[in-house]
């Protein structure tokens, strides 16, 4: 850690998470056949930024148990549920809340869409937070499909005090404790295969060329808020770990941390050829186990590194880390509004598309940072400030710096 008490790692794991999600969007739609021979090999990784959407999740998992792990190792009674409520509503309802109104505004708009029964629906379990438990509502509106996932996350929040309690009532401390949390990532991973098995979804225009909701179909039910709360788990087990050996600082930290970090690139790289969504073990997505536990030790060792932590959490990666929510909700539907308003912005095939597909990155990356800073400054950030006044007094968790800003 820092002396401004930050975790090292964790913002250079969140920035390259919401670039990985940025990145992949943008390879995505990219003619492969346009691409430089020098260049395919870098394009073709960049299809797997998709796996920052796992990053999220044990990053996440985390920072948000490690005030619990910290509680209970001192003997003290769990943070309180009140705060742990206000700061994740606080901080994620604000953003998404807008970037979710202004989609599905524009999709009206320009999108020539129809407020119908199942827009609406959608729309409302979106806004609502629900919008994972179902495939009809999992994608809330049609020109934003990274929303997808703040609904899972809203899951995992709710999971995780439930997860804490059983575990403050064994009255375990130090390791102990850190095995029966194994216990709820077990009972998790059960009830994921139950609803696999037992959840079956019909054929009936399933599959992505059957649009979102097909799409929804195609994922479901091996996409389901049990199976992203064991990945969420396996981050919250993380920083237990973390807070056992965070005084342990020392060069061997740099060594596990960064062979960890070039773990998650080497896990995305042995996927490539395959689907984007890297299922795994159970069927969970994005190379589960493996890669959660890939940044489950970097996040763990990295805080007790001597110079790869500060290396990685530079001032550039730090910034894009603060504005990295706004950089996922916003990043698709711009990429959409190009798509709309600017002609040929996303034709990448034929002799200029290589060119094309830079330009148009280019506008999207540029233009998506401004709105994020916008959306962090004058929403996100006044919106944490403004909820801290309704938090008790005396109550104030121990919060590192770098998780205020988590998504």
């Amino acid at each position: 850690m820092t002396n401004d008490n930050r975790l090292l790692g964790a913002d250079f794991l969140r920035a390259t998470a919401c670039l990985g999600v940025l990145l992949h969007h943008l390879a995505f739609r990219m003619d492969m056949n346009a691409v430089p021979d020098a260049a395919e090999p870098v394009v073709r990784f960049l299809v797997y930024g998709s796996f920052g959407v796992t990053v999220f999740f044990v990053l996440s998992g985390f920072l948000l148990a490690r005030p619990f792990w910290l509680a209970l190792d001192a003997s003290k009674p769990m943070p309180s549920l009140r705060t742990f409520t206000l700061r994740r509503l606080a901080r994620i309802v604000p953003g998404f809340w807008l970037a979710l109104v202004v989609s599905l505004l524009l999709d009206l708009w320009l999108g020539g869409k129809v407020l119908d029964g199942e827009r609406i629906i959608r729309f409302v379990a979106g806004l609502f937070l629900v919008s994972d438990w179902h495939w009809v509502t999992l994608f809330p509106v049609d020109n934003n499909g990274p929303l997808w996932s703040i609904g899972f996350e809203v899951t995992a929040y709710l999971l995780l005090p439930l997860g804490m309690a059983a575990v403050f009532a064994l009255k375990a401390r130090s390791w102990p404790a850190r095995l029966a949390w194994l216990g709820v990532i077990g009972v998790a991973l059960i009830v994921h295969v139950l609803v696999v098995q037992y959840a079956p979804i019909d054929e009936v225009e399933r599959g992505w060329n059957h649009g979102l909701v097909g799409g929804a179909k195609a994922w479901m039910p091996r996409f389901n808020p049990i199976g992203f709360f064991a990945i969420f788990a396996v981050g919250s087990l993380a920083a237990g770990v973390q807070v056992l050996i965070q005084s342990r600082r020392g060069i061997g930290m740099d060594i596990i941390g960064g062979l960890a970090v070039l773990a998650t690139a080497l896990i995305m790289a042995l996927n490539i050829g395959g689907l984007t969504e890297g299922f795994g073990w159970l069927g969970i997505p994005y190379a589960f186990p493996v890669m959660p536990l890939a940044v489950g030790i970097a996040l763990a060792t990295l805080p007790s590194s001597i110079y790869v932590g500060r290396l990685l959490d530079n001032g550039l990666v730090r910034f894009i880390a603060r504005i990295s929510f706004g950089i996922y909700v916003w990043h698709f539907v711009i990429m959409w509004l190009l798509e709309k308003l600017v002609r040929g912005s996303f034709r990448t095939s034929g002799p200029n598309g290589w060119a094309t597909w830079l330009q148009t990155s280019t506008a999207v990356l540029v233009i998506t940072a401004v709105v994020a800073t916008l959306s962090f400054y004058l929403l996100e950030q006044p919106v944490v400030r403004w909820a801290r006044k309704f938090e008790r007094t005396g109550r104030r968790e121990d919060q590192p710096a770098g998780a205020k800003a988590v998504s």
